[in-house]
């Protein structure tokens, strides 16, 4: 009696809406506007959606409102910014700024040079953090605890810390004490002699300075940063790594059970099951360290010293073919270095909005986000 009950339950519960539907209908129309937008419930509901609509305007307005100042400066000319009529719109529309940015600030080679860093460093740290998250996710052994703390503690330390250290160890870089050593026991190893990296040093866009009885000089190289990238400590790779772990952590280990069972090594396995599950997480990694690196001043202002390598963050400034002498001055001079930073972000917008979808599920496979 009772299964017959509860399998009569929902064609109860549907011929009970089909009923009241129908006496819906046959009530007069002045009747059913009222029983629909005079209740509580509607106006509630229309409350809800003002309140909500006002408030995204508002903070869409606040977040975006500078932008579209930027922009509508980067299209004005001198006389524009000591005319009070003119707001948004430019009187005088001009392209001087961008074009003087595009020669004078050498737009296009700080763009290739910033390229070629930015990606770089980006492969390196998205494959050396999923290896290190990896480990840290999937694997028990002592100190694995002690390792992630560190990772965590890597995040905390402010780089200003590691600032003169930093530039010590890749102005006089000595892998093992092997130039202190060798110095020591009176053999001097000159430059001419090291033929074994004439190759690598001609992949160097920079000057290769020379070699010193204190280890080998990778300032004004890529060099620091690419090995910082492969030993897993550049710029935010404590967060990649947090970021992998927390994903990796929610792959079934039933998946690698198996994988074992077949036959599989560690190295297989991960290769072929773990690394096309995570692209979409890889691929957030490698947008955040893409993006970093395009804008970083920290680091390329600490081991780039010399103007030889134009990178994007070196081309804010005044050109000089736009330097003037009126009362206005500031505020044009404002509005370039406001287009500078446009041109800047610019390749960061286009590239997000390719790539929109993959960052936004990997964020929400990270475990940043709260359910």
């Amino acid at each position: 009696m009772n299964a017959q009950n509860v399998n009569n339950a929902p064609k109860v519960r549907k011929e009970s809406k089909n009923k009241i539907r129908v006496d819906f209908e046959r009530t007069p129309l002045k009747e059913r506007l009222k029983a629909k937008f005079l209740s509580m419930f509607f106006v509630k509901k229309v409350l809800w959606y003002i309140i909500r609509l006002v408030l995204l305007i508002g903070i869409s307005y606040i977040v975006l409102f500078p932008f579209f100042t930027w922009i509508a400066g980067s299209f004005m000319a001198p006389e524009d910014f000591v005319d009070v009529t003119v707001r948004l719109i430019p009187k005088n529309f001009s392209l001087d700024i961008y074009k003087a940015i595009w020669t004078e600030q050498h737009y296009m080679q700080a763009f290739g040079n910033t390229l070629l860093l930015s990606a770089s460093t980006a492969i390196l740290q998205t494959f050396i953090c999923t290896f290190v998250a990896y480990g840290l996710a999937k694997f028990k052994f002592k100190g694995n605890k002690f390792v992630f703390m560190a990772v965590i503690f890597s995040l905390v330390v402010p780089h200003q810390t590691l600032q003169l250290s930093l530039f010590m160890s890749f102005r006089y870089f000595d892998i093992l004490g092997i130039f202190s050593f060798l110095n020591g026991g009176g053999i001097t190893i000159p430059f001419t002699d090291i033929t074994f990296l004439e190759g690598v040093v001609d992949i160097i866009p920079e000057t290769w300075e020379k070699f010193t009885a204190d280890g080998i000089t990778l300032t004004n190289t890529y060099w620091p940063l690419l090995i910082m990238s492969v030993c897993g400590l550049a710029f935010k790779n404590g967060l990649y790594i947090f970021m992998l772990r927390q994903f990796f952590r929610g792959v079934p280990d039933e998946l690698e059970e198996s994988a074992y069972i077949d036959g599989s090594g560690i190295m297989r396995t991960f290769f072929t099951i773990i690394l096309p599950l995570s692209v979409p997480m890889m691929i957030t990694v490698f947008l955040f360290a893409f993006s970093w690196q395009w804008t970083d001043e920290f680091y390329t202002g600490l081991f780039f010293t010399t103007t030889k390598t134009v990178l994007m963050p070196k081309i804010v400034g005044i050109p000089t073919s736009l330097t003037t002498d009126y009362a206005g001055q500031n505020l044009y001079y404002s509005a370039i270095r406001n287009t500078c930073g446009i041109m800047i972000i610019a390749p960061l917008v286009v590239m997000y909005l390719f790539c929109q979808k993959y960052l936004v599920q990997g964020i929400e496979r990270s475990g940043l986000t709260a359910d």
